[in-house]
């Protein structure tokens, strides 16, 4: 192994082992305190028992998963390619920015649970409501982070490209979108993050699909089947984390000197 190489992987257990040791140990103490307290399974399972509900379905898993995951990935490229269009308009035109940003700010203060049937209502019980309903958790991230980066590139460096004639779009192009890739990133992480829950509780609301994980969820609450509902739980939280790690690294390729500089920061 070269010395770069276990550079990285020293890197790599100095930021995720402890995360990992206090998970397990976490994991035992729920096992105890199940096996002491004598709880009931419908109450509280014992991780144990989660693994047998596993074993049981996980033969499903996959179809469930597939729907979900497709739900959120598509609802999440609205997101992104609707949120850097509104966030270049509102950037470049004070007045838009004036109007809509409160309205941007005033939309988050609506329930997604509560949104979420008005939207079976208008389109069905098919796939579009649950992409909308991804698409609206993670556009307002991606529109502030966006905005902010778009706002925050270096003023001399705008001077000196109007100063060569450049236009509002050139400016735009070739100064304020670049500098702003890291902050798109960063709020495409966060959308990312809520993309597969999101989905999940369009799924929950209604679906009519034989898959999905909010499907999975609905049918274990209604047999009391606690044991699958923390199967459905880790596994939305592993699919999140999964679509997180593929935008980190879609980040990694669009913006290698950010990355670069990040790594010289932490060494």
């Amino acid at each position: 192994m070269t010395a770069a190489a276990r550079s990285r992987v020293a890197r790599a257990a100095r930021e995720y082992v402890p995360a990992a040791v206090l998970l397990v140990a976490l994991v035992g103490l729920w096992e105890l305190s199940v096996a002491l307290l004598d709880t009931k399974p419908y109450i509280l399972p014992a991780p144990s028992r989660v693994w047998d509900a596993f074993t049981e379905i996980r033969g499903t898993l996959p179809a469930h998963t597939r729907v979900t995951l497709l739900e959120a990935v598509i609802g999440l490229a609205w997101a992104a390619v609707m949120g850097v269009v509104l966030a270049s308009v509102i950037a470049s035109v004070p007045l838009v920015r004036r109007v809509l940003y409160p309205l941007l700010v005033i939309s988050q203060t609506i329930p997604m649970i509560a949104l979420a049937p008005l939207l079976i209502v208008w389109f069905g019980f098919g796939m579009t409501p649950k992409v909308l309903v991804v698409a609206m958790v993670g556009f307002f991230p991606i529109v502030v982070s966006t905005v902010d980066g778009l706002a925050g590139a270096d003023a001399d460096m705008i001077a000196l490209v109007r100063s060569m004639g450049a236009n509002r779009w050139q400016v735009l192009r070739h100064v304020r979108i670049p500098t702003a890739v890291p902050a798109f990133f960063a709020g495409l992480k966060i959308a990312a993050a809520y993309a597969v829950t999101a989905a999940v509780v369009g799924e929950w609301v209604g679906t009519s699909s034989g898959h999905g994980l909010g499907l999975l969820i609905n049918r274990s609450r209604a047999s009391f089947r606690t044991d699958e509902l923390f199967v459905a739980i880790a596994v939305i939280s592993l699919t999140s984390v999964a679509l997180f790690a593929a935008v980190q690294g879609l980040f990694r390729l669009a913006a290698p000197w950010a990355h670069v500089t990040s790594r010289e920061e932490t060494e």
